[in-house]
């Protein structure tokens, strides 16, 4: 990876650098820096707030404004500390990421310079049993990051089984989906569910656990579950292409995703918009290969993965992956959903 190079400030943080609230680590910070590569005077988007990790390392390494947007509602007080820190080079923009045009054209910003993701569920939400997010501690089965919404309670005790098994398989990619929705259902009939162990052991007793296996049970089937409640790989779809439109000529757009669904969507939409024979889009004309100019430039053509230290130092890490590209002078390339490959379950808003 080649970039404009680290600031100073930033020399020497190593990938275990503390940053942010309760010693939070931000994943692969190192390496989302030197692809970003922030600028004095330039104005950048961080669209997973968060704990402010990745936010705090950028407005260090330059002086620099940023927008930060998260739609969590206990982010808020953070990006108030931020506020009262940063003065007017920070800005909070409470709502999705998805919604990442419209809230920074709100804000007064037609381009920005750089954008940085941190995608899936942050560290905050996981350490808070109340949230509903781990398997490994009882709590509400909620996980919603907005609080709004269908919980994932309601997807358990209302879902169809055939519904219940689409969503495991295609956003847990659980081989035992069927199994474990036909569980969920009979369970539901005796007491609903509403806690996050009830379900974990619920997973657990069905599948079972190997010993000294690393991966609980229930991982595939929590993780299905909080990624349809907040329709996270729409949400993702939605917020590249938002990029795109947003960052200027030589702007930069740095993704880190933690699972293969969310990494293999990042991958598709930057290929199809750096490689003319990678897209196949009916949106295009035949002829679009000839005429088709990259409105991106891949800053790596493989994913970057955190070393072992980084691994050793903060364990959550080790499924991270960082994609990163260049804005070209380029017009926006037409847009379908035939580009990015998100697997087909029920509406939420018409699923019940």
């Amino acid at each position: 990876m080649t970039g404009r190079g680290m600031s100073d400030r930033t020399r020497g943080r190593g990938p275990g650098a503390k940053s942010g609230p309760s010693g939070h680590i931000p994943v692969l910070l190192d390496f989302v820096l030197e692809a970003l590569a922030p600028q004095d005077g330039e104005l950048y988007v961080d669209g997973t707030f968060g704990a402010g990790g990745y936010s705090r390392a950028i407005l260090e390494a330059a002086d620099c404004r940023l927008l930060a947007i998260d739609r969590d509602p206990q982010a808020l007080a953070t990006a108030q500390k931020f506020s009262e820190h940063y003065k007017d080079r920070f800005s909070f923009l409470p709502g999705r990421f998805g919604e990442m045009a419209r809230l920074v054209k709100g804000a007064g910003a037609d381009q920005v310079d750089g954008i940085v993701l941190d995608v899936g569920v942050s560290s905050m939400q996981i350490d808070e049993a109340a949230r509903g997010f781990s398997f490994a501690e009882e709590g509400p089965l909620d996980m919603r990051m907005s609080r709004r919404g269908l919980s994932a309670a309601d997807v358990c005790n209302s879902f169809k089984e055939t519904d219940l098994a689409r969503i495991i398989a295609a956003f847990g990619e659980e081989r035992r989906a069927r199994t474990i929705a036909r569980a969920i259902c009979a369970e539901r009939e005796v007491k609903p569910f509403e806690s996050t162990l009830q379900l974990a052991d619920l997973v657990t007793s069905v599948i079972g656990r190997r010993p000294g296996a690393a991966r609980h049970p229930a991982t595939k089937t929590f993780q299905a579950l909080r990624i349809y409640v907040n329709r996270e790989l729409d949400e993702l779809a939605s917020v590249l292409v938002a990029a795109e439109q947003l960052l200027k000529p030589g702007g930069r757009l740095v993704v880190v995703s933690f699972h293969s669904l969310e990494d293999r969507i990042v991958k598709q939409f930057l290929v199809h918009r750096a490689l003319p024979k990678s897209r196949p889009s009916r949106h295009l004309p035949e002829s679009a290969d000839e005429a088709f100019q990259p409105s991106f430039k891949l800053l790596n053509k493989r994913a970057i993965t955190p070393t072992k230290d980084e691994q050793d130092a903060n364990p959550r890490a080790r499924s991270s992956r960082l994609r990163a590209a260049i804005r070209l002078d380029a017009p926006l390339i037409p847009f379908g959903l035939d580009q990015v490959k998100i697997p087909q379950v029920p509406d939420p808003d018409k699923a019940l």
